[in-house]
C-alpha cells in the first residue's frame, strides 16, 4: 500500500447510512470544506432526494436491522428532514426580504390605500351605483 491509499471502512449498514447522511448535509450547506465566502447555497431538490433515499432504506428494511441501526437510520433521517425544513424556511424568508430595488418593484395590495381608485369592502366602484344595502348603511 502507498503512502497516498488509506484502507477503506468495511462496508456496513452503519457506513451506508453515514454516507448518505453526510451527502445530504453537504447539499444542505451544513458541511463546506473550503472559506466561507465560498460556501455553496444549499441544493433543495438534491437535498430532499438523498432524504427521501435515506427513507426509503429505512421503510425496506424495517424488522430486518439491529437496534442501533435501526436509531442510526431513524435518527439520521428526522434530523435531516428538520434540518431541510429549517434550511428552507431560512431560505424563504432571505428571499422576501430582497433587495430594495426588488421591493420597490412590487405591485401594491388591493386593500392598501382605497383613495387610489379601488373600492373600500362594501363599497361600489367609482361610477357604480350603490345597492339597497349599500345605500341604507
Amino acid at each position: 500500500m502507498s503512502d497516498t491509499e488509506f484502507p477503506l471502512p468495511p462496508a456496513t449498514f452503519e457506513f451506508l447510512t453515514a454516507s448518505l447522511k453526510m451527502q445530504a448535509e453537504v447539499q444542505l450547506g451544513l458541511i463546506h470544506f473550503g472559506e466561507e465566502k465560498d460556501r455553496p447555497a444549499p441544493n433543495f431538490p438534491l437535498a430532499r432526494h438523498s432524504i427521501d433515499m435515506l427513507a426509503m432504506l429505512l421503510e425496506k428494511t424495517k424488522g430486518n436491522l439491529t437496534t442501533e441501526e435501526q436509531r442510526f437510520i431513524e435518527n439520521s433521517v428526522t434530523e435531516l428532514r428538520f434540518r431541510f425544513i429549517q434550511l428552507l424556511e431560512q431560505s424563504g424568508k432571505r428571499a422576501q426580504a430582497g433587495s430594495p430595488e426588488q421591493r420597490s418593484t412590487e405591485q401594491p395590495k388591493i386593500d392598501e390605500d382605497p383613495e387610489e381608485g379601488q373600492a373600500e369592502e362594501g363599497q361600489p366602484e367609482p361610477g357604480q351605483p350603490k345597492t339597497e344595502e349599500q345605500a341604507s348603511s
